[in-house]
This record gives structure tokens, sequence and C-alpha cells, in this order.
């Protein structure tokens, strides 16, 4: 019997060690893949940013254009966002059966919002716009640092990201009360994006701080950002629940966002920021910090001085060829830019078309060489900047300065090596060691960090000596069953107390033992929709996979080891992920340890290929592409229609073509915004700009 029982217990450990490394390695995968597309997304901002910092508008109109589109937010004046966000015109009809906020707000308002929530009811465009607004004038009296005290209430909660999941609010509220005098709360940051109920979310968050102004705090995550937001979902949420009046609430928000705290102080020894710290953070500085001039931190390559000088010389009504021509051809001349072919005739519309689409390829490919975002390179990314078009008159290193503690606080990850260096992972912020975190705790005579930023297992980790927490609320965060969500209360003592669990309704009406058969299977979920999505990423890289492969493949057998797949596909994903341990669940079918590579290409092009038999070779594309795909349109949907009207398409097409010295009349490009309307309706929509991407491919 006792030899029995220790068979049995060494069968279990072994069984629970399996099923946690089975668990570790797909929450490598989930994490590997969201920090890459993270990268993706600031790389694209620096292509992005490198156009409008090279493009020089030849009217007022495609200069207002220009702001729009790039800097869209930062020429509101006062006046002019209050008019243009003017709730009080909006009528209320009679047959609405929502919620009704009357100002100022008081708890059963609240109250009202939870149970309408709760019932997937919306709350009308007006008193959204009014909760905005009286959101904002709230914001902009408050420091850039919040302090709290738990010597007027028991205990203060600190919440980390929610990321548009309502029910793990409904969840924290229901196990830890609602926010009142005596229950206070720190949300940091990262309320919005990825999740379907963001604009709930910061509803109900708005509301309970309005209500308890001195026991709710919010602090600005990195997702507070407008041009993340056209990335991560919220844009898109606010759009489709709001048609009418959608645009008015983004531009409100966008401006509520900027006007967040960046930090809180728990009793002057307890600092709670939303990423991290960095070796040239500044409390004092931060405090300092006119914070609303940031809407977004990705805003942009930072400007070298010459062309700063050419801007003021544009202000004061000097050309840019005027002011220093020979400045100019020596900066072209730094990286050759390809020459346009002559334009065939108009009266031959395909090939003009087929001209015009290799011609933008071409320029594109060079306009990616010069700002580095190839994907075929292990680049190092440095820091973007973020100075004002606006504000030229302000010293520039103090601006980029006080830009570089906003991106360390919101960007920033801890490492358990020792120093300071830039999170090439994340592709913003930076990585910092236990030797930061602790000379930061002695000059500020801190006990400890609390960040958020970082999804983890278990919803909260300690780390650096217990000295940095890092908490997060969003459970199920990359699939039902992947994480748990967390909050901690701190009373007086300032000891953490952490509160775990998940919003899985399922899983609550179990018993102990139908939750271990449960688990089980959450497990396999988890990890079958991560290689699903690995997969998905490898089928994107295909063509960067086969010369990977071919590099290894001397002889031209079209085989390869096993060993030299796994480097050479970490040679092309760059995801750090352990490839040997992976490889059984991604490569079936080998023979004497040697993979044909081709054959194992072509199965996961079947797995992705879709019903209308996409070529190969056009998916990848699309599947490589199709995020940033999404954020150019977006961004390109400057009245965030869903659609793009034909003037913003021969807006941009203008940018585009004035750079790339192609020479198109507007007959030309509005022959082009034509052909790419296949439904004739006189909009693009998202569907019919990915088919245009589609025939330039094909082209």
């Amino acid at each position: 019997a006792f030899k029995a029982a220790v068979l049995i217990q060494q069968w279990y450990r072994r069984y629970v060690a399996r099923l946690e490394m089975r668990r570790r390695c797909t929450w490598r995968i989930f994490q590997s893949i969201e920090y890459a597309c993270e990268q993706d997304q600031i790389k694209l901002h620096n292509f992005f940013s490198y156009l409008m910092d090279h493009f020089t508008p030849s009217s007022s109109k495609e200069r207002d254009f220009i702001s729009r589109m790039f800097i869209s937010g930062e020429s509101f004046k006062e006046a002019e966002l209050e008019k243009y966000c003017d709730y009080e015109s909006l009528e209320v009809p009679d047959s609405y059966t929502g919620p009704r906020l009357s100002f100022p707000l008081l708890p059963d308002h609240a109250t009202a919002l939870l149970e309408a929530f709760k019932q997937k009811q919306q709350l009308h465009a007006r008193y959204v716009l009014n909760l905005l607004h009286e959101t904002r004038k709230h914001l902009k009296q408050l420091p850039n640092i919040s302090h709290v005290s738990t010597c007027y209430s028991e205990e203060v909660t600190v919440c980390g990201d929610l990321h548009g999941q309502l029910d793990d609010l409904f969840l924290i509220f229901y196990k830890n009360g609602l926010p009142s005098p005596s229950k206070s709360y720190v949300f940091n940051g990262d309320f919005v994006d990825r999740g379907k109920q963001s604009l709930e979310i910061l509803i109900i968050l708005f509301t309970f701080l309005l209500i308890y102004p001195k026991e709710v705090h919010l602090n600005r995550g990195n997702h507070e950002d407008h041009m993340v937001n056209l990335r991560y979902g919220f844009a898109k949420e606010v759009m489709q629940k709001y048609k009418v009046h959608g645009k008015k609430i983004l531009k409100m928000v966008q401006n509520v966002f900027c006007w967040l705290p960046l930090a809180t102080l728990i009793d002057q020894k307890v600092l709670i920021i939303h990423g991290g710290i960095s070796d040239t953070t500044d409390l004092d500085m931060l405090e300092k910090i006119q914070r609303n001039k940031f809407i977004s931190v990705l805003r942009g390559k930072k400007r070298k001085e010459s062309n700063r000088n050419v801007e003021i010389q544009e202000i004061n009504g000097e050309s840019k060829a005027e002011a220093d021509p020979a400045e100019s051809e020596a900066a072209l001349s730094l990286c050759p830019q390809p020459r346009p072919t002559q334009a065939p005739s108009m009266a031959n519309r395909l090939e003009f078309s087929k001209w015009v689409r290799q011609t933008v390829q071409e320029q594109i490919e060079w306009c990616r060489r010069l700002v580095d975002i190839s994907e075929s390179e292990d680049e190092e990314l440095t820091y973007s900047s973020v100075v004002s078009l606006t504000d030229l008159d302000g010293p520039c290193w103090t601006r980029q300065e006080e830009w570089k503690q906003i991106l360390d606080i919101l960007w920033s990850d801890p490492m358990p090596q020792e120093g300071c260096r830039v999170n090439t992972v994340r592709g913003g912020g930076c990585y910092f060691g236990p030797d930061v975190t602790e000379k930061i705790l002695e000059k500020y005579n801190l006990q400890f960090l609390i960040r958020s930023h970082e999804c983890k297992q278990e919803g909260y980790e300690f780390c650096h000596n217990r000295k940095v927490l890092t908490i997060f609320s969003a459970s199920n965060y990359y699939e039902i069953g992947s994480n748990r969500g967390a909050y901690v209360k701190l009373g007086p003592d300032l000891v953490p107390h952490f509160v775990q669990y998940q919003a899985n309704k399922t899983a609550h009406t179990l018993t102990m033992t139908q939750r271990q058969g449960f688990l089980v299977v959450l497990i396999s979920r988890v990890e079958e929709s991560a290689f699903r999505a690995l997969r998905e990423k490898l089928f994107a890289h295909t063509s960067a996979l086969i010369s990977a492969f071919k590099a290894y493949d001397k002889d031209n057998t079209g085989r390869i080891t096993l060993s030299n797949w796994a480097t050479a596909v970490e040679s092309v994903l760059h995801l750090g992920l352990p490839w040997r341990m992976l490889r059984p669940q991604l490569v079936r079918n080998t023979a004497n340890g040697m993979l044909e590579y081709k054959s194992w290409l072509g199965d996961l092009a079947m797995e992705q290929r879709s019903q209308e038999h996409i070529q190969s070779s056009l998916l990848e594309v699309i599947y490589r592409n199709r995020s940033n795909l999404e954020t150019i349109f977006r961004i390109i949907d400057r009245d965030h229609s869903g659609l793009i009207s034909f003037e913003e398409f021969h807006q941009t097409w203008k940018l585009f073509s004035s750079h790339m010295n192609i020479e198109v009349t507007d007959d030309g490009i509005n022959d082009l915004v034509r052909s790419i309307d296949f439904n004739k309706d006189g909009n693009i929509d998202f569907n019919e700009f990915l088919e245009a991407f589609r025939l330039v491919k094909q082209a």
C-alpha cells in the first residue's frame, strides 16, 4: 500500500509538472507574439513620421489635411473643442430607455449605470459627451502625481490593466465593494483596447471619479493613447457603438486621456506607475511636466535640428529651397532615391495603373530602408521623438527630456539583470534592473513600486527582491483560462494583500473534482489557441523562412535537420521561444531527423487558406500586414466613418506621391481611386482597401 501511494504520488507530480510546462510554453508564445505586435506598431509610426517630416505642403488645404491626419486633436483650442463636442445640442428621444445622467453625479447614477451595462444597454451619446466634458474639467485640476493617504480610509485597493474586460471590473466590485468614502481605489491605466467593452469601463470609472474625487484615482497607461487605440480596437469599438456621434466621443476621449495623472503616491512610500522606471526617472520633473502636451507618446521620429530650422524659416515666409539648397541635396544624397520610370499614357488605364502600383512599392521600400523598418533586419530600436509641430519656439532638448520621462513610466519593464537598457522587445521604454529600482527607492525614500503593463499568470508577481510588484487585473487575457486577474489591498501598514479571480461563469458552478478536469480542458484549449496563433505567424513569414532554410540546405535537397530548423525559425521571427521544445507541436512529419521544409510550409498554407482560395503568397502578405494595413486605413480615415472618401484618398495620395517624386495628375489619382472602389458606392471600405493591396502584389 505504501509503495502504491508513492507511485501514485510520483505519477501525479510528473503529471502536474507536465501540465505546468505546457502552460509556461503556451504563455511564452502568447507574450512573444503580443510584444512583436507592439514593435510593429512603433515601426509603422516611425515610417509615417518620416513621411510627415519630409513632406512640404504646397497649399493650406494639404497642410490642414496633414495636421488632422498626424497630429489630430492637438490643434483644437479650448473653445473649439467644447464647440465641436457640444453635448447640449443633442436631444435624447422619448423612446430612449437607458440610464440618464444629471450633474453633479450621485451614487445612484453609478448604480444605474452598472445595472444598465449588465443588461447590455447603451448610454446615450449626449450623456457620454457630458460625462467626458465634466471628467476633463476635473482632471485638469489634478497634479501629475496624485497623493493618497491610508489615514482617511481603511485601505487602498490597486487594480491593474482591465483592457476592456467589463466582467473583471464587475467581479472586482462584487468581491471588494464599490468605491465609497471608506473604500479607495487606484486604477493603474490600460482601461481600454483589446476587450469589447472599453467604453463602458471608461464611463464607469469616470462616473466614480466624479462622485468620489478623493477616493478614486486613475493613472495613465500606454494604451491611453490615440495612436495605440487606432490599432488595438478602442477607436473601432466607439465608432461601431456610436455611428453618428462616435467621432466627437473619440475626440473628447483623446483629450481626456492626455489629462490623466501619470503616477500615484500612497503615504509617500509606495509609488504606483503603469510601466516602470529608468535610470533617468526624475519624480520632480514628472511633477512639473505639462502632461496634456503629450497626446500620443508614439508621435513620430525626432526631427533633426536642421529640419526644425527649416520649419521656422517656412513659418517666417521662407521656402525650404531658399533656406539652404545645398543642405537639402546633401541629405538626399545619403540614401539615393530610386528614380521613377516614365509614366505610360493615361489612355491605357491598365498599364498606367500597373506603373503606379509598381512605383509606389519601390518608393515605399526605399522609405522603409531610410527609417530602418525592414522586417529582415535585427535592428535595435531607439527612442522616437514627440517634438510638437505647434511648439517650435520651445527648447527641443527640454521637450525631449520630458517626453522620455513619460515614455519610460508608461512603457518600461523590469529585468533580473543589473542596469538599464532600451526595451527592444516592446520597441518603447526600457528594461530596468534591481540596482535602478534600489536607486530610485533610496532617492525618494520609498518602500516599493507597484506597476502593471505585463500580464502575469497568477495576476501578480514580485521581482527585484520584492521591491517591484506587478499587478494585472484582466483575467483570461489571451484566452479563457490563460491567466488569473488580481488586485492588491494596502492598509496603513502598507503590507500588500492579494485577491485573485477568474471571470469564468462556467467554472464557478463546478465541484472540486469537475474543476480538475475542467482545468485540463482549459489548458488544452489555451495551448491549441497559442499554437494556432504561432502557426499563423509562421505562415505570414513563409518567404523569409524559405530563404533561411535554403541557407542550411547547401545541396538543394529540400531537407534540413531539426536543429537547423529551430535556428532558422528564430532567426526570422525573433520571438525568443524554445523552438526545440515546441517542435513536436509544429512539425509532425520527419524522416531520420530531417524535415522536408517545403512540404511543411505547404501544410501551413493549407491551414490558413480561405474559402476563396487566395494564392498563398498573397495571403501571406495580408496575414503579415493586416494590422498595419488596418492602422493605416484608420489614420487615413480621419473622420472615423469606417470609409475612406475620395477626397481623403486624394489628399493621402498627394502626400505619398509628392515625397515619392511621382508625377500623377489629378485625373490620374481620380482614376486610381475609382479602380479601388469595387462596389462603386463612392467610398472605399477596409475590404476594398485590402483588395487593392492584393492587386498591388499581383501586379
